[in-house]
């Protein structure tokens, strides 16, 4: 079954500006264990799933050239219209349909994607298009987050991650509970011998009440929280920003706290071919 949930240009707009970025240690995790594995030269990486192209422009240091791949024409398009480095371009295409030859990436990324894709048939692509120990990584945003302001950081935590539940429970599908479980199914399907998972990766920033709550509003639950019932949505968001302010003891959006997100990052490479 293909999940579609990223079509909408007002989404993918939100998704760009607001979506929370990986931590750096992610990707010095990711090349780490690429250089250990392979060793370079770092050629050709392939981001699938890759959105608006956030966690596609940041491998372009490193390598030759970089692809980033998503069913979405939306999310592509919006990825495009992004001034990207030279090395990096992009193509529609499905995460179980890769366009690329046998034997012939470096590297295989999914940022926050994995969790969509038909698992048994996407590591048959990897392992048809990855290079002799090339390698594959996937790594998520654990739901669970964090929130720090003066001495109500526990009661902001608490709001915060209850109407995170609420749309999961409610708008989300089976696929987004893995986020809750750290990608730990992920992990047990994935069929190579040499793979680790890294919890706990955490990140600490600051962030104003009106980019917290754009990162709900792009959440793909919000978002068909909003297509299902677009009042009872806005009523939502709006009720929780007031919600926040009034803990916080403060009236302006413009309002910085801090915020703690915890990442996931799965490393796996197959056997040599």
């Amino acid at each position: 079954m293909a999940y579609r949930f990223f079509e909408r240009k007002e989404h993918s707009k939100l998704y760009e500006k607001y979506m929370i970025r990986e931590p750096d240690a992610v990707l010095r995790m990711i090349l780490s264990f690429l250089e250990e594995k392979k060793g370079k030269p770092f050629v050709l990486a392939v981001d699938v799933g890759c959105g608006t192209g956030q966690s596609t422009r940041i491998l372009a240091p490193y390598f030759e050239k970089v692809v980033g791949v998503d069913i979405s024409k939306s999310q592509i398009e919006e990825a495009e219209s992004v001034i990207s480095p030279s090395n990096v371009s992009y193509k529609i295409a499905k995460a179980e349909e890769l366009p690329f030859e046998d034997r012939s990436l470096d590297l295989v990324t999914a940022s926050v994607a994995a969790h969509w894709f038909e698992l048994d048939k996407f590591f048959k692509e990897v392992n048809r298009v990855l290079k002799p120990s090339g390698c594959l990584a996937m790594y998520c945003l654990d739901l669970q987050l964090s929130l720090f302001y003066k001495d109500c950081s526990e009661r902001l935590t608490d709001v915060l991650n209850e109407a995170i539940y609420f749309i999961s429970k409610k708008y989300g599908s089976e696929k987004v509970a893995t986020l809750f479980t750290h990608y730990k199914e992920i992990f047990d399907a994935l069929p190579y011998a040499d793979k680790t998972r890294i919890t706990d990766i955490v990140q600490r920033r600051q962030i104003s009440t009106a980019a917290l709550m754009g990162f709900v509003e792009s959440l793909c639950m919000y978002q068909n929280y909003y297509l299902a019932d677009p009042e009872a949505a806005q009523e939502f968001l709006q009720k929780l920003q007031g919600n926040f302010l009034e803990i916080m003891g403060e009236s302006s959006t413009d309002t910085e706290l801090e915020f703690c997100d915890n990442y996931v990052c799965i490393l796996a490479c197959p056997s040599p071919k």
